[in-house]
C-alpha cells in the first residue's frame, strides 16, 4: 500500500458528528472534494486546492470528477450460509417459523468447503454493492465445519469482518425449532467460543477480523447458554448477538417460555450494552426502545427479510429518536435473497413513510444508517466515517449512469430515491478490491461456476 490522493471528488459525504444550521447531527456535504490515504488510514479530508498541493508526495493520484464519495456501507447482520439456498420454492410463502422447519433439513448436508463458497459468494455481492465491513451469524455447524470457513472467505475476498460464533442446542426433542442434529452440547458451544476469540478477535483500531458470540435466538438455545455468552463476551471484550422480537410469534415465546417480554428478557441474562446488538426488533414495545436507548444497546435492521417474511415493519423512526444506535442488515439470502445493502437503506425510508408519514426518514438519513449506524451498532468506532485517523473504506459512485440520470439537483439523495445503484470503485483498508465495477481479490466468474455446482450438490444430498 502507498500514499494516495483522490481528488475532484463531486460530492464527498463524511458522516461525521457536524451539527447543520438547526442544530441537527449530520455529515458534512463537500464539493470539489478530497481525501489523502496514508497506507490504509485516511490522513486528511477537505477542498481539492487544500490538498491537490501534496499530489507531489503521493504514489497515486486518482481524479474522481463525476462522482459521489461515501463511507464504506456497512452490514451488522447476515447469514451467508444461506447463499446455497435462496428462493426454495417450500419456502417462498412462509412466515419465520415454518420458514425456518422447511429450510432446516436442507442445512443439515452443508459442508465445510460449501461454508466457504457461500460466504465468499455473499461477500463478494456485498462489496460490488459498496459494503466494506460485515458482519455473519453463523449458528450451525454441520458435517466439520467451522466458523474458519467463513473467515478465510472473507480474507479472500479482501472485506472487513465480523465474524459470529452462533450456536443452537435445544432441538425438537427439546421444544425447540431446529432438529437435533443441528444443536450442540453446550459445554462444547463454550469452549469453541473461546477458541475461536483466542484464534482470531482483533481488537486494535482498523482491523480486518474480529469475533462476536451470537446464540442463534432465545427460543433455540437455554437461558443458561445465553447467561453464559453474555459473561463470556463481557469477559473477553468481544460483541454480543442475537435475534430479537422479531415477530409476534417471538413475542408468544418468550411470554410463555420466560414469562418476559424479549426486552426484559435480554436484560436479564446480560444482554444490553454497547457491546450488544440485536437482529430485527420488529416488535419492540416503547419500555424495550428506551431500554435500548438508556444502555445503547444496538439494533440489526433488516427491511427486506421483514417484509419478506411477513414479520411487520419496525419502529426505526421511534428507535433514532430515542437513541438507540441503528444499522442496516440484509439478512441472509434465503429471507432477503439479496445482499445490496443500498437497498435496504431504501426500504427503510420507503417503510417508514409508510408507518408515519412522508417526512417520516429522509434519504440522508438513510445513508446515515448504512455507513455510520452500522458503525455505531457494530462499536467499532474505526470505520463508517470519512475522516483522518478512520479506515480508508471507501465507496465511490459514478453519476454519468443510467440510475442518477436526472439527479443534478440532488444526486446524494439519488442514491436512496432512484436505487438501487452499484458503485464503480470501492476501496476497503486502502486496497481497491473493486474498480470499474469489477472485483480484483477473486475471479467471480470462476467463484459463480463452483457455487453453482455446490448448490446442486446440496439439493442432491438434500
Amino acid at each position: 500500500m502507498a500514499r494516495q490522493l483522490l481528488k475532484h471528488i463531486d460530492i464527498l459525504a463524511t458522516m461525521e458528528d457536524v451539527p447543520d444550521d438547526a442544530g441537527t447531527i449530520c455529515g458534512r456535504e463537500l464539493k470539489d472534494a478530497a481525501i489523502i490515504i496514508d497506507e490504509n488510514v485516511i490522513l486528511s479530508v477537505g477542498p481539492t486546492s487544500e490538498l491537490a498541493d501534496d499530489a507531489d508526495n503521493c504514489d497515486e493520484v486518482h481524479d474522481l470528477s463525476g462522482h459521489i464519495v461515501l463511507p464504506g456501507l456497512v452490514n451488522t447482520h447476515h447469514h451467508l450460509f444461506q447463499n446455497l439456498t435462496r428462493v426454495v420454492p417450500a419456502a417462498q410463502d412462509r412466515s419465520l417459523f415454518g420458514w425456518l422447519q422447511t429450510l432446516y433439513p436442507i442445512w443439515l448436508n452443508l459442508q465445510p468447503e460449501d461454508f466457504y463458497v457461500a460466504a465468499a459468494t455473499g461477500l463478494a455481492e456485498l462489496v460490488l454493492s459498496g459494503c466494506t465491513t460485515s458482519s455473519d451469524h453463523q449458528y450451525l455447524f454441520p458435517n466439520g465445519s467451522r466458523l474458519e470457513d467463513s473467515i478465510e472467505a472473507a480474507a479472500d475476498v479482501g472485506i472487513r469482518f465480523t465474524a459470529t460464533r452462533g450456536s443452537m442446542s435445544i432441538g425438537e426433542s427439546k421444544g425447540g425449532l431446529p432438529p437435533d442434529q443441528l444443536c450442540e452440547v453446550e459445554d462444547s458451544i463454550l469452549k469453541d467460543c473461546l477458541r475461536v476469540i483466542d484464534a482470531h478477535h482483533n481488537a486494535s483500531d482498523h482491523a480486518m477480523i474480529q469475533i462476536a458470540l451470537a446464540p442463534c435466538s432465545p427460543f433455540s438455545v437455554s437461558t443458561e447458554l445465553m447467561a453464559d455468552t453474555a459473561t463470556m463476551a463481557a469477559d473477553k471484550g468481544v460483541g454480543l448477538h442475537t435475534h430479537l422480537a422479531e415477530n409476534s410469534e417471538d413475542i408468544d415465546y418468550s411470554l410463555a417460555q420466560f414469562g418476559q417480554r424479549p426486552g426484559d428478557y435480554a436484560e436479564a441474562l446480560g444482554w444490553t450494552g454497547e457491546h450488544v446488538w440485536h437482529a430485527h426488533c420488529v416488535q419492540l414495545n416503547d419500555d424495550e426502545i428506551n431500554l435500548f436507548a438508556r444502555t445503547q444497546t444496538g439494533v440489526a435492521h433488516c427491511p427486506c427479510s421483514n417484509m419478506r417474511l411477513a414479520s411487520g415493519i419496525a419502529p426505526v423512526r421511534k428507535m433514532i429518536d430515542s437513541g438507540v444506535p441503528v444499522g442496516l442488515g440484509v439478512d441472509g439470502s434465503s429471507s432477503s435473497d439479496s445482499g445490496h445493502l443500498l437497498n435496504e437503506a431504501r426500504q427503510t425510508m420507503l417503510l417508514q413513510r409508510v408507518m408515519s408519514g412522508a417526512d417520516n426518514l429522509t434519504a440522508r438519513q438513510a445513508l446515515r444508517l448504512a455507513t455510520r449506524g452500522g458503525a455505531d451498532v457494530l462499536n467499532r468506532k474505526d470505520i463508517g466515517q470519512i475522516a483522518p485517523g478512520f479506515a480508508a473504506d471507501i465507496a465511490i459512485f459514478n453519476l454519468n449512469c443510467i440510475e442518477l440520470s436526472g439527479t443534478q439537483t440532488d444526486p446524494l439523495a439519488g442514491l436512496i430515491f432512484c436505487g438501487p445503484v452499484k458503485p464503480r470503485h470501492v476501496l476497503i483498508n486502502g486496497i481497491w478490491v473493486v474498480r470499474d465495477n469489477q472485483l480484483l481479490t477473486l475471479s467471480l466468474p470462476d467463484l459463480l461456476v463452483r457455487h453453482d455446482s455446490q448448490a446442486k450438490a446440496l439439493f442432491n444430498r438434500a
